[in-house]
């Protein structure tokens, strides 16, 4: 519990952290003016891909945003086309978290690595079943990938002007040596995740997606250490993060009141996530209430809230037995050796 009461000194740059606000909140804004907050609510899912805006030349810096911003949209499609079927959709998530899993760890992408294309693909598989819809939703989810590619390109001019640009040397290419360990551990995370939500449609949850995203969320710790502390964090965090979106809903905001909220928790989030997690969590709760939950967080807040925090606690479960399996030495160690003899 020691690390939920600390703060570090791991602080990101407030232009960094404006235009990751005006990612995610622009879009609903735009929602709340046209009448159309719950479609402006798939572009600010498209908006956080302004979380992998890195601090290199400004040529790489947008071709790394174009390329996950494709991610993204391959994720998200495939989630809506397979959600028909329970197996399919489980069968495609596994398959989807494997080879984002894999292509984040070969070429090293910094956290929040492969978490927010397994959020887009798990949110996109809950969406009402219309095929006739899955290239709206995509191009949707797509304004919102476009809108943070032109902020990171407007902040990344800004800087050059203001001589603020010191880009960091990147790691150019594959640079995993240990090919079979990569494999292995992105085998064993999409195994986790993508059986967590199996499990949730089998048990017929009303937000099965919440199970999925929280191990993933779990799993995403460097360390078993790590994975121990983020699932404590993360379930004191939801569980004062609710009693926060239940005050918010109880209220009945008007929608630019959700739209304000979603700038200013993300905002929040953005300060405290490198920060503390179990902190941030508590914020994150709330913000991901309403980008996902919105329509029944009005009609029945209490219903809603118990649910969620039935999710996370499974998910968060399920999460530390992967971690458990993923930082287990010996048994990887067996499994990896296994591979490379065949």
């Amino acid at each position: 519990m020691k690390p939920l009461l600390l703060l570090n000194d791991n602080k990101k740059p407030w232009g960094v952290l404006m235009i990751t606000a005006l990612a995610v909140g622009m879009p609903v804004f735009m929602g709340a003016w046209l009448n159309q907050f719950s479609s402006a609510v798939l572009a600010s899912m498209g908006g956080l891909v302004i979380l992998y805006m890195q601090q290199t030349h400004i040529t790489r810096r947008m071709m790394i945003m174009i390329v996950c911003s494709f991610g993204f949209s391959m994720s998200f499609s495939l989630g809506t086309l397979t959600s028909f079927n329970p197996y399919l959709s489980a069968s495609t998530l596994v398959i989807t978290i494997f080879l984002v899993t894999v292509t984040c760890r070969l070429y090293t992408i910094p956290p929040p690595g492969s978490f927010f294309f397994i959020l887009v693909a798990c949110v996109s598989r809950t969406l009402p079943f219309d095929v006739t819809l899955v290239a709206e939703r995509t191009g949707i989810l797509l304004l919102g990938c476009m809108g943070a590619c032109l902020l990171a390109l407007l902040y990344s001019i800004t800087q050059i002007i203001l001589k603020k640009h010191k880009p960091v040397r990147p790691n150019d290419g594959v640079v995993e040596r240990r090919i079979e360990a990569v494999m292995l551990e992105s085998a064993v995370i999409s195994l986790f995740v993508g059986g967590g939500y199996f499990l949730a449609l089998m048990m017929q949850l009303e937000n099965p997606y919440w199970v999925p995203i929280s191990t993933a969320a779990i799993m995403q710790g460097a360390t078993f250490r790590a994975v121990w502390q983020r699932n404590v964090h993360r379930i004191v965090g939801t569980v004062i993060g609710m009693g926060l979106a239940w005050g918010i809903f109880s209220l009945l905001p008007s929608i630019w009141t959700l739209a304000s909220l979603v700038m200013l928790l993300t905002f929040i989030v953005e300060v405290l996530i490198t920060r503390n997690y179990g902190l941030a969590v508590i914020f994150i709760t709330p913000l991901t209430v309403i980008l996902a939950d919105f329509a029944m967080a009005f009609a029945d807040p209490e219903h809603l809230i118990l649910m969620r925090l039935v999710d996370i606690m499974i998910g968060s479960c399920i999460g530390y037995l992967g971690g458990w399996v993923m930082h287990h030495p010996r048994l990887f160690y067996r499994l990896e050796q296994k591979v490379i003899n065949r």
